[in-house]
Order: C-alpha cells, then sequence, then structure tokens
C-alpha cells in the first residue's frame, strides 16, 4: 500500500536531500513536493511536484486534498533568519500564517487513525542568548524560550500551536529544533547563518568568501546528512514514546564548533590557498543576531529516542570536497 509524504519548501537544499533519503529508505513512499517554485526530483515516477503559494488558504486546501490519507507531512517551508528580520510582515505571512493554513485544513479535515505525523523544522533561535541558559550556558529542552529575532519568534509560536493541536489529538507533531546545517551546497541563503557555510564552500570551489563575525564565536552545527538521517528517524519513533514530556519538541544533535576551528578545517581540507579566500569583515547586524543564538546543548532527549550523533566538523567538510567531485 503506498504511503503519501508530503514535503513543503520542497526547492530548498535540506528538503532535496531529504526527497532523495526517503526515496531510498523505503519503495512504498510516493513524495508530494511543494514549493512556491517547482521542486525538482530525482525519481518522477515516485513523486509528484506542485508549484503552490502556501500563503493562500484555496491553494493549501487544494494541495492538501490532493492525496488522501497523509502518512507524513514535512513542513520545512519558510524565509530564512535574515530576512524574516528585514522583511517583518512577509515573515510573519510565511513562518506563521503559511503553517497554520496547513494545520487547521487538518482539523477542518480530519484523517482516519491514524493521525498524520508532522515534522516541523523549528530552530535553535527560538532560544535566547547563551547567558540565559545558566552558569553552565547550556541549552535543554527545558530552558526558557526568549528568542531574539522575529524568526525564532515565529518558530516558537509554531511549536506551541503543533503542540496544542496534538494534545488535542488533531496530528500527531515531530518538533525538530534545528541547528545551523553545514557544509550547505547551493548558493548563499537568506540565513544570518549563511556564512557558516560560506567560509567553507566557497573557498574549496575556488572562490572568495567574507567571514562576517569574530573568530571567536562558538556556534551549534550539524552536517546535512546527520540532519536528514533524524529527520527520518524522527517520523518513524512510536508515538507513546515522547508520552514521557511535556513537548513534542526535541533538540537535533549537533557540535559546537569555533569560527577559528573552523577556519583551520578549510585548511586542511583545501590548503592555505582556500583559507586565504576568506575576508574578515564584520557586519554588525549580523554578528548582533548570530551573538543572540545558543552554542552548546545537551540532547539527552535526542539520544533517548534514539537519533544520531552528529559527525565531525573535519569529517563533514571532508565529505562536502568530495561530493564536489561527483
Amino acid at each position: 500500500m503506498t504511503r503519501h509524504i508530503l514535503i513543503t519548501g520542497a526547492a530548498g537544499f535540506v528538503a532535496q536531500q531529504l526527497t532523495s533519503a526517503l526515496l531510498a529508505a523505503a519503495p512504498d513512499y510516493h513524495l508530494t513536493l511543494t514549493d512556491i517554485v517547482s521542486p525538482s526530483s530525482p525519481d518522477p515516477s515516485r513523486t509528484t511536484s506542485i508549484q503552490a503559494d502556501l500563503t493562500d488558504p484555496a491553494e493549501v486546501a487544494s494541495l492538501l486534498s490532493s492525496q488522501a490519507p497523509w502518512h507524513a507531512i514535512y513542513a520545512l517551508h519558510g524565509v530564512m533568519s535574515s530576512t524574516s528580520e528585514s522583511h517583518l510582515e512577509l515573515g510573519y505571512k510565511v513562518n506563521l500564517d503559511a503553517h497554520r493554513h496547513i494545520y487547521d485544513y487538518l482539523l477542518a479535515h480530519p484523517s482516519p487513525s491514524p493521525k498524520v505525523k508532522v515534522i516541523f523544522t523549528s530552530s535553535c533561535a527560538i532560544y535566547g542568548p547563551p547567558s540565559t541558559a545558566g552558569p553552565t550556558r547550556t541549552f535543554t529542552e527545558h530552558t526558557l524560550p526568549l528568542p531574539q529575532t522575529s524568526y525564532g519568534t515565529q518558530k516558537l509560536m509554531i511549536e506551541a500551536l503543533l503542540t496544542d493541536y496534538t494534545r488535542r489529538g488533531i496530528l500527531d507533531a515531530r518538533i525538530a529544533r534545528l541547528p545551523s546545517v553545514v557544509v550547505r551546497a547551493g548558493a548563499p541563503t537568506g540565513a544570518a547563518s549563511s556564512w557558516m557555510s560560506g567560509i567553507l564552500r566557497e573557498p574549496l570551489n575556488g572562490q572568495p568568501s567574507i567571514l562576517p563575525v569574530d573568530k571567536n564565536l562558538d556556534v551549534w552545527l550539524c552536517s546535512p546528512g546527520t540532519v536528514v538521517h533524524n529527520l527520518i528517524l524522527l517520523k518513524d519513533i512510536p508515538e507513546e514514546k515522547f508520552q514521557k514530556y511535556l513537548s513534542r519538541a526535541v533538540n537535533l544533535p549537533g557540535i559546537t564548533v569555533g569560527v577559528k576551528e573552523m577556519l583551520d578545517v578549510l585548511e586542511e581540507v583545501g590548503g592555505k590557498e582556500a583559507r586565504g579566500l576568506v575576508r574578515e569583515e564584520v557586519d554588525e547586524k549580523t554578528e548582533k543576531i548570530c551573538l543572540g543564538w545558543p552554542e552548546r546543548f545537551d540532547t539527552s532527549r535526542a539520544r533517548e529516542l534514539g537519533l544520531r550523533e552528529d559527525v565531525g566538523l573535519l569529517e563533514g567538510v571532508r565529505a562536502y570536497k568530495a561530493s564536489l567531485g561527483k
């Protein structure tokens, strides 16, 4: 029997990696991919690509009624942190309203048992600066969220909505608080964290890159492969395993890395020539946003749920460089 999975924001980098991994994971999955542009697919025979504007409730209804019942929905769409901060109304329209249209459709059109699983990619930006975690500066799911950006606020609002809708039996939500994903392939994004990939990706492609923050900054990040692997695992965790927690949110595993270490790894993998392509030029706006993000986490809940630890930065950067030859 075919199991239908919807991926929103499916033209994005993580979503494209997730698409390939899901197709490889089970032969009975059929994926519906949607974004503001028509997403590409590695296997058109097992996917349906739909261009849709999810800020329009009518388009959401048309999309969700196209397949029934849904086995799972991966809600990955949104505008990134810097864009949300610069364009307030757009951020709330895409990161809040476009999500609520989906969940309200599920409320109005309940699916037969089992309930549809909704895997929502939240962010560590829902927390406050490192000092808000106390003396250890280590965050857990019990740390009080204090978002310092509109992006983090929007993510937190959807977390609360999904937790309530799960409590009421409308859907089965799993909320993944993602670290910054490094190394992202492709072009720079509208995220304040885009430089984390940029100072590695561009030099390894022989292109210059700008480091917009102080080299003494520590950041919380994770490799794309580990993030995608854990998003798939999160979907398949039995619902009863979440019952001991008061929320459906989990901080995905990652690693704390200093910017200096990132540059050292770049030099080890790409040589002094690659390191020389990075120019230090602090951007106060970007640095202010990044200073408001957590830098280390206790991911005990993720381990209890069976999620995978991340690989080291060196291994991740080497994997990216090896992918360039393909």
